[in-house]
């Protein structure tokens, strides 16, 4: 940003200035809407590391970066239509680019204060959101002053980068203000406590505890945790192993099936499997854990 406003200041006030310093200029903007994305993404995502894919999205820079190495002096001089519609063409790319990456920036916040809408934020969230929604006013307004120069007359050149200036004042005196320099994504780490409802919902609302396929791993996959992370959640909160939590929703189901009528044709092992368990040796196991007694002699006293 600093290397954008000081070539404006050149390009405006200076003479004869070197076609490399004006596409230099141009190719950082290329760098400012990548960066602007991954930003956002660390401030709104806990321990977000930059996928190497990514760095794609750096191809663009790159190249009229180096390409503004080799311009000659006079091309910017020149008559050619074919030189006009092609520094044209490229003029155009970079500022659709840059408005680009301000929306999807535009849209992350937007799908974080959806998700975020009916919960109680933290003052660390609060501030995040407040201060990326003034960030992307602040570059509208970038953009806006930016593109106006490309419209013959509009406005004085000049004009861009004081306001580029005024707005990266304005911004960093929010940033000292709502202190968010000292914040990150991890502000949005989801509690230990709202993970265990996720696996409580998944393996009891939604019976996946009788599907003998359900495993720690499964689970683990299923809220986008570490198998070690879920097994820790579980022993927390439930104060049992996995094995132990999932077999005693198990028994309870099997419990009931034991003592119904509608039932009583059914043979223990036909009941074991159906309530989850591989085997009829750890169905009795697990029974017997939980209720001190057999499943034959619980079904003949109840």
């Amino acid at each position: 940003m600093a290397f954008r406003v000081g070539k404006s200041v050149l390009l405006n006030f200076g003479k004869d200035l070197e076609p490399t310093f004006i596409f230099v200029g141009l190719a950082f903007i290329l760098l400012i809407g990548p960066l602007l994305r991954w930003y956002i993404l660390a401030m709104t995502k806990p321990s977000f590391k930059i996928p190497k894919s990514y760095y794609l999205e750096l191809v663009p820079f790159a190249i009229i970066f180096i390409v503004s190495f080799f311009l000659q002096k006079n091309v910017l001089n020149t008559n050619n239509k074919q030189t006009i519609i092609f520094f044209g063409s490229v003029i155009i790319f970079i500022y659709l680019h840059f408005a680009f990456y301000i929306f999807i920036s535009f849209k992350t916040i937007q799908k974080l204060k959806r998700a975020l809408n009916n919960t109680l934020q933290t003052k660390s969230q609060k501030a995040i959101i407040s201060w990326l929604s003034i960030l992307i006013v602040g570059f509208v307004i970038i953009w806006i002053s930016y593109f106006s120069n490309i419209i013959e007359d509009t406005i004085p050149y000049i004009v861009g980068p004081i306001m580029y200036s005024l707005v990266v004042y304005i911004l960093s005196y929010k940033v000292y203000q709502l202190k968010t320099s000292e914040i990150d994504g991890e502000a949005f780490k989801a509690n230990d406590s709202i993970l265990f409802q996720e696996i409580k919902t998944a393996l009891i609302e939604n019976k996946l505890y009788l599907n003998a396929e359900t495993s720690l791993i499964s689970v683990s996959k299923l809220i986008g945790k570490s198998t070690q992370k879920t097994s820790a959640i579980i022993n927390q909160y439930a104060k049992q192993n996995f094995n132990d939590f999932i077999n005693y929703y198990r028994i309870e189901e099997a419990k009931k099936l034991l003592i119904s009528e509608e039932n009583s044709k059914y043979t223990i092992s036909s009941i074991a499997f159906d309530v989850g368990f591989n085997s009829l040796s750890s169905f009795n196991s697990a029974f017997k854990k939980f209720e001190n007694t057999t499943p034959s002699i619980y079904r003949k006293n109840n």
